[in-house]
């Protein structure tokens, strides 16, 4: 379906930018990147934008507080994550709000956020109105150039280790796509599961 609609949209001399909306979404990603031949900030994949919102709402629930005060990125193919509470590491925070079993907490958290689109499905028969609204937002980004930090699908280029494949990492979003990919602080064990979640793209890329 790609080879036969990306190289249409490639010889009409597209200005704009790329956004991929399907599944496997950094495969895709990838892959409309190679046929198209476009500049690499121009095609975007939607990431972990969706998943990354759930994970939030998930916290904010646990925490009692508001979800906007929440900042966490799920990132990465099998979707490791990154957080802290208005500049407050997560497991400090959890214990002002009382709670201290926090790799029990956590897991459970994952475990919602994992099933979440699962359970919409059997209730819903589809996810639309989540992807949706996460289309939007990365929509707005770009519309308004307003430079969000989002994790988005774009290509690697040996960050962590990760090179030659797409993968969802947080980048700054605005009038011209991607503007640049943003460092998080990642320690030995997480950055060896990103790497570890990079591995099975590559391999289906490289077939």
């Amino acid at each position: 379906i790609y080879k036969s609609i990306i190289p249409e949209i490639s010889r009409r001399d597209f200005q704009g930018i790329l956004l991929i909306v399907s599944n496997p979404v950094d495969i895709l990603t990838y892959t409309a990147l190679k046929l198209s031949g476009f500049p690499e900030n121009h095609v975007i994949g939607s990431g972990t934008v969706l998943d990354t919102a759930r994970l939030k709402y998930a916290l904010s629930e646990h925490l009692g507080v508001d979800s906007r005060t929440v900042h966490s990125f799920i990132i990465g193919e099998h979707g490791d994550s990154s957080t802290n509470v208005s500049g407050i590491p997560l497991n400090t925070f959890c214990e002002m709000r009382g709670h201290y079993n926090h790799d029990a907490a956590m897991d459970r958290i994952a475990e919602e956020v994992k099933n979440s689109a699962y359970d919409i499905i059997s209730k819903k028969q589809a996810t639309y109105y989540g992807i949706a609204m996460s289309v939007k937002r990365i929509c707005e980004c770009i519309i308004r150039n307003e430079r969000s930090i989002l994790p988005i699908s774009s290509m690697m280029h040996g960050e962590y280790g990760i090179s030659g494949i797409s993968l969802s990492m947080p980048a700054i979003v605005g009038l011209n796509g991607i503007e640049t990919h943003v460092p998080i602080s990642l320690d030995a064990d997480e950055a060896e599961k990103l790497r570890e979640s990079a591995e099975p793209l590559k391999k289906i890329a490289a077939e």
